[in-house]
């Protein structure tokens, strides 16, 4: 990069001055692109070019002529500017625009852009929005990007609501994952095991009556407990780094302003610079009689205030193959009704072992088959329902009774109903994905999204969490690498009440070395089989950033040492407060 273009007075010449020479390459990346983003920050437009370059000059002269003065800005540090620039917006192209801060990308989607008549709105838009960033969705990916982005000092909005499931189930802050995912499918697991542990003890001395009882309503309550507190925590957090929290629906109604409409119908409308959609997915219906008024789906099934009795699964995905796992090592006949393959999309011979270990567990499957019609047969808590179906081969129908039907036949995404055609925003019609570019950005320059409702893109909490800060961090800047500590809490351990806050995990790099780890402790379950996999990666040169570059398996307390975040030496404090 030989040369940058800014929005200035007729006349004026600015330099972008070398770093200096005396000081480490780390101070001298991090003062490059602290300048880079004051040039972005502090103009309306912000060319960065080449100046022999024919895109360039045609994308000075051709859109910006008209709104804009623009000056030649001199840079000595070509390589370095361009590599930088590469960093925060993923391009290697010159021209690469700004406009009030958004980022255009280069010449052929800047044209689209004017010929659309967003650049013309940019530019004509007064630079001063309610917030820089408003992020529509409280998920994993939603809360992680808002709060990198307060902490890299920007003014941050988080619109979270949950539309009630057809059997009136709702929650709090925390999305999928905390409130009807990862969290209470694990804990409901775990009761599952304990179950199944109680058996195992006998061979090892424990004695005692043979009658043993589970109680649904205590394990539900513990859980729920559990959760409240989560939610909690995730307010307290975004109350902590200044992030305004609304709990309203939010709808886009023009370029850059959305309209949040609370649980009473009132309505208030904000702006901001950016925005990010992180409203993640719900469970889909069969479209038959009586799916929405008997069924259930997961949104339900963890917080339901009576135990489901006998079940009848419908799905062969991860998510139904789990439920009815868990319900049966819970005691309760589970059935499950599938239709062509169990766990379509994953290797099948692992999927039929799968499948072949629940059969020797007390699972009974139904295969090629599908749900017609479920009718109401006895009202109560559970009642009765009779189910019809029929066949995938052939004519053959069957009827069955039970007390209870699950739903888990996919998830559909929540962006059909939140006005991305009033801003142009671009869906799979089909799914209601939203294609974006490898930096999370839509087709209109300054809407981003993240999680599960990209196209093409794992539907991971993990990944949600990762995608969203490092969004954060592409968007408003970046931070130096350290070394890091925490508390965790093993969420095992949450519903049982042991001790918070006496787990412990710690790393130790050299700064020297490209940040390698040279130590690893780790104080809490399962630490050998936790450390013996670190250690293997260790000895292939396992670095800081290698770590924060993996995505967690979630929740587990491995995933901890991909989430370090404080230093020992700030002082700060490290203890545990949420999921």
């Amino acid at each position: 990069v030989r040369g940058v273009l800014v929005s200035s007075p007729p006349g004026r010449r600015a330099r972008l001055s070398s770093p200096g020479t005396g000081r480490s390459s780390s101070e001298a990346r991090e003062e490059l692109r602290r300048r880079l983003l004051g040039l972005i920050e502090g103009n309306r437009v912000m060319i960065f070019s080449k100046s022999y370059c024919p895109h360039c000059t045609r994308v000075v002269w051709n859109p910006f002529n008209v709104f804009t003065y623009l000056s030649f800005y001199s840079s000595d540090d070509g390589a370095n500017v361009q590599e930088m620039l590469s960093e925060i917006t993923n391009q290697r192209t010159v021209p690469n625009i700004f406009v009030n801060k958004v980022h255009m990308g280069g010449c052929d989607r800047t044209f689209q852009a004017h010929q659309s008549g967003l650049l013309q709105k940019l530019l004509q838009e007064d630079s001063t929005y309610d917030y820089d960033l408003i992020v529509i969705g409280g998920g994993s990916g939603g809360l992680a990007c808002a709060q990198e982005a307060a902490i890299l000092g920007k003014k941050v909005m988080v619109l979270d609501f949950v539309v009630p499931s057809p059997q009136g189930t709702s929650w709090g802050l925390g999305g999928t994952c905390v409130n009807v995912g990862c969290v209470p499918k694990k804990l409901m697991h775990q009761a599952a095991l304990l179950g199944q542990a109680l058996n195992d003890s006998r061979k090892f001395g424990w004695e005692y009556g043979q009658q043993v009882k589970h109680n649904w309503e205590t394990m539900t309550e513990a859980i729920q407990n559990h959760i409240s507190s989560l939610n909690w925590g995730h307010r307290l957090s975004l109350r902590e780094k200044s992030v305004d929290y609304v709990n309203s629906y939010g709808e886009f109604v023009e370029h850059h302003r959305i309209k949040a409409t609370n649980r009473k119908g009132q309505e208030t409308s904000y702006t901001a610079a950016k925005f990010v959609i992180a409203t993640g997915e719900r469970p889909r219906y069969l479209g038959i009689q009586g799916d929405k008024e008997y069924c259930i789906t997961s949104d339900d099934l963890f917080s339901l205030p009576y135990c489901p009795g006998k079940t009848l699964v419908v799905g062969a995905s991860y998510v139904a193959l789990e439920c009815a796992g868990v319900l049966t090592g819970l005691g309760l006949d589970v059935t499950v009704m599938v239709r062509s393959v169990l766990l379509r999309g994953f290797d099948q011979e692992m999927a039929e072992r799968v499948g072949s270990y629940m059969e020797q567990h007390g699972v009974k499957f139904l295969r090629k088959f599908i749900p017609v019609m479920v009718k109401q047969l006895e009202k109560g808590s559970p009642g009765k329902l009779k189910v019809v179906a029929k066949s995938t081969e052939g004519p053959e129908t069957i009827e069955g009774v039970y007390n209870t039907v699950l739903l888990a036949i996919g998830r559909d995404s929540c962006t059909r109903k939140m006005g991305l055609d009033k801003i142009g925003v671009k869906i799979n019609k089909k799914t209601g994905k939203i294609p974006v570019n490898d930096v999370e950005q839509t087709n209109v320059p300054y809407v981003y999204a993240v999680g599960d409702i990209l196209e093409g893109k794992l539907e991971l909490t993990p990944v949600a969490i990762q995608a969203g800060k490092l969004l954060a961090r592409r968007l408003f800047g970046g931070c130096l690498e350290k070394v890091y500590h925490t508390f965790f809490w093993p969420l095992e351990w949450t519903v049982a009440g042991r001790d918070n806050n006496t787990c412990y995990a710690k790393i130790i790099c050299n700064k020297f070395d490209n940040y390698r780890v040279i130590g690893f402790h780790v104080l809490g379950p399962n630490a050998g089989e936790v450390t013996q996999g670190f250690a293997a990666a260790m000895k292939c040169g396992l670095t800081k950033q290698l770590l924060d570059d993996t995505i967690g398996i979630h929740p587990t307390c491995g995933e901890v040492f991909t989430t370090l975040e404080i230093t020992k030496s700030s002082g700060l404090d490290i203890t545990q407060k949420g999921c």
